[in-house]
């Protein structure tokens, strides 16, 4: 799949989401997870590019950050976006967890709540460290919003097969879920296999 990927805005309020006029009502992707789980780098190897923004420091994402992917070539592309990709804020990390978590209620959870674009939720959770508690918190929400999901365990690559099952295996049972895609944006590991999961439930 080609996409041609745009930065198109950060939002920190409902006024600040993109409108029809900019995205041609193209269904969005939201992006979740705890701070530092590798959210942008995700979104980079899925993108081809370096749109989204890493940083080593939790917590650096403040805003809702939209992107618009155009279907074509950097030479020739469609002027209205086919999809949006949107990395939310991280949650989690001690130093800025209620900064953030003040934050939530005023614009994130409209977003998740009441965007009748929002068409996929990505839960990404870290596949090197034990199940935690605020990633239940967040994938039960979701369930309780009826917003379609897909968990994704990040980090796949720092864990041998044996290691990683047994990871799998955690997340699944604490998290209640049946199924989750490990993916590693190091070694690209499970990231081709992520786009058919993300247009096949959209089309769904």
């Amino acid at each position: 799949m080609r996409f041609v990927p745009k930065f198109l805005l950060s939002a920190m309020s409902p006024d600040h989401f993109p409108d029809s006029v900019r995205t041609g009502d193209a269904p969005e992707v939201a992006f979740l997870g705890r701070s530092n789980v590798g959210k942008s780098s995700l979104i980079n190897k899925l993108l081809g590019s370096k749109e989204a923004k890493v940083s080593s420091t939790p917590g650096r994402t403040r805003a809702i950050n939209f992107f618009a992917l155009h279907d074509g070539t950097p030479q020739k592309f469609a002027a209205r976006p086919s999809l949006i990709f949107a990395d939310l804020p991280g949650y989690g990390y001690a130093k800025i967890s209620k900064s953030i978590s003040a934050e939530w209620p005023t614009f994130i959870e409209p977003y998740l709540n009441e965007r009748e674009q929002l068409s996929l939720c990505i839960c990404l959770v870290d596949s090197n460290i034990p199940p935690q508690e605020s990633d239940t918190m967040l994938i039960n929400a979701l369930q309780q919003m009826q917003r379609p999901y897909l968990v994704v365990a990040t980090k796949s690559d720092r864990l041998g097969g044996n290691q990683l099952t047994k990871s799998l295996t955690a997340l699944k049972k604490a998290h209640s879920v049946d199924r989750i895609l490990p993916v590693s944006s190091k070694t690209e590991a499970g990231v081709k296999t992520l786009w058919p999961e993300i247009t096949n439930l959209i089309q769904d």
